[in-house]
């Protein structure tokens, strides 16, 4: 009898380990990083101010470094001092702002896998998609670099900096792309880490920036602490938030009152649609993908609303697809220096974010909802005796119950649901069930009922079989309804929401008072 052969077990790729990547930040920002902490970055000046929290990687509960937090009286001292950077910088010349920028990003650019591996550790992102974040980043800056001037031509920056509160999902390829921006549009900018991941990644991008004169301040603190700062406070022009439903409609609240320019990125049950559709291999090829950072992404998809008739076809495309994803851990290779392994999706950002999905899941099905697919956790790519408790299997539930978050809201994981109708009028109705979106898709092979239907998805990008993403460089971005509040970004329209115009002009956007699509 042949002998039975066992699979290795998988251990950590060389050189990665939590402890090497430290020392790689060390080396690289002596002035930001300390033995056991990141620093606070105000009044051009690394402070070790703040209580620094305790924090653990998602990949594998490895101790990371945590969030310095700072108290309200601090924060509001690194507000005033930004208004001094903001009065000085917006004077400095748009070729010299050009060329800090620039010389900004070449940093970025060549300690891009230190700042990738740090996404790994950090927020849990494959490595491919790690690197395709600060990728994004440095392309999507450098576009602006080379075409800044018509850009602002005519145009001034605000009267004070721009305060940024975003999401810990996409440090890079939103918020310093964000930054960048900004400064490159004359404005001095401030950024608050976000709580749950992603502060050692920024702090090594701010402290690159600020090595070239950039008036770039990085603070943490939890949102209710330094909301008066941040969001209230007189000195700040603009406030650029991604992030939530719950959060987003309180600092809305704010800047409406206060009369602020705002840039309010929320979040929406971003849906794909299928109605007299047949060419079901393009709809297979692309379902992993849709996958990509276990759907923790504001331009995801959890909802596919599918016409009755089609529902056989739609399951043959759509299981094959979700039994071949690729989960584990983001490090874990056979041999120590094989490569990074290719999966699709790692852990969600932290172990009560997944226990809140799974009860979710449970509490769905207990109510009512079809489980048509859950993955199996013995075929993911673990290492021996590993955490995996922020770790969730791709699940597929059909028809959730209304009572169910899951039917409503975006579930921010890996967690897809089916909703099934017989009209077109209830088509429309299940992907407008969150009162407005980023994105959409229609799946249909017909383009005159895609451009009939397509106006009625309350949805900023709407794809004909195609997902729709943030976009880079001169693709335009906003939302729908409660998915947007203030002023529509991407391409010029970012320039022009931290900038001044002519006396009495409107942005496109979502405002109060108006809408105005560009």
């Amino acid at each position: 009898m042949a002998p039975t052969l066992t699979a290795s077990p998988l251990t950590r790729k060389a050189g990665t380990s939590w402890p090497e990547t430290w020392q790689h930040c060390l080396a690289a920002a002596p002035e930001a990083f300390r033995d056991d902490r990141v620093l606070n970055l105000w009044n051009a000046g690394w402070h070790a101010d703040g209580r620094a929290l305790p924090a653990t990687s998602p990949v594998d509960g490895t101790p990371i470094a945590g969030p310095p937090r700072l108290d309200r009286a601090v924060a509001r001292q690194a507000v005033r001092a930004a208004l001094d950077q903001h009065r000085a910088w917006r004077h400095v010349p748009p070729a010299e702002r050009r060329a800090r920028v620039a010389a900004t990003l070449d940093a970025l650019a060549t300690h891009r896998d230190l700042l990738a591996l740090l996404l790994v550790w950090e927020i849990g992102k494959p490595w491919r998609l790690a690197r395709a974040d600060v990728d994004r980043a440095v392309d999507g800056v450098r576009w602006y670099v080379d075409g800044i001037e018509p850009m602002i031509a005519g145009r001034a920056p605000l009267d004070g900096p721009v305060s940024n509160i975003a999401s810990w999902n996409y440090p890079m390829s939103v918020l310093v792309h964000a930054l960048l921006v900004q400064v490159l549009a004359g404005n001095a900018v401030i950024a608050k880490t976000p709580t749950d991941g992603g502060v050692a990644c920024l702090t090594l991008a701010c402290a690159l920036a600020a090595r070239e004169g950039l008036p770039v301040t990085l603070v943490s603190g939890s949102g209710g602490e330094l909301s008066q700062a941040l969001v209230r406070a007189p000195e700040i022009g603009c406030v650029s938030f991604v992030g939530g439903r719950d959060t987003g409609a309180a600092v809305a609240t704010a800047v409406t009152d206060l009369g602020k320019r705002h840039v309010l990125e929320q979040e929406g049950l971003n849906t794909w649609g299928i109605w007299n559709h047949s060419d079901w291999d393009t709809f297979g090829a692309l379902v992993p993908t849709l996958f990509d950072y276990g759907k923790q992404r504001c331009t995801a998809y959890p909802r596919f609303v599918v016409q009755r008739d089609l529902f056989d076809a739609f399951l043959a495309a759509y299981l094959p697809a979700v039994r071949a994803l690729r989960v584990g851990h983001p490090l874990a290779v056979v041999h120590p220096d094989d490569p990074y392994p290719d999966l699709d999706l790692g852990p969600v950002i932290n172990a009560a974010k997944a226990k809140e999905l799974r009860d979710q899941v449970t509490e769905a099905v207990d109510r009512g909802a079809v489980p048509l697919f859950r993955g199996d956790p013995a075929t993911a790519r673990f290492m021996p005796g590993q955490d995996t408790s922020a770790y969730v299997q791709p699940v597929t539930l059909l028809d959730p119950p209304r009572s169910s978050p899951l039917h409503h809201a975006e579930p921010f994981g890996p967690v897809d649901t089916v909703v099934l109708v017989d009209t077109e009028a209830e088509l429309l109705a299940a992907m407008n069930a969150s009162n407005g979106a980023l994105v959409a898709t229609l799946s249909t092979d017909d383009r005159a009922t895609f451009e009939r239907l397509a106006p009625q998805i309350r949805a900023f990008k709407i794809g004909h079989g195609r997902p729709r993403s943030r976009g880079d460089r001169d693709e335009l971005f906003g939302g729908l309804g409660a998915s947007w509040r203030g002023a529509f970004v991407g391409g010029e329209l970012l320039v022009r929401a931290v900038t001044q115009g002519p006396a009495g002009e409107r942005l496109p956007g979502n405002f109060p008072e108006y809408q105005l699509m560009p």
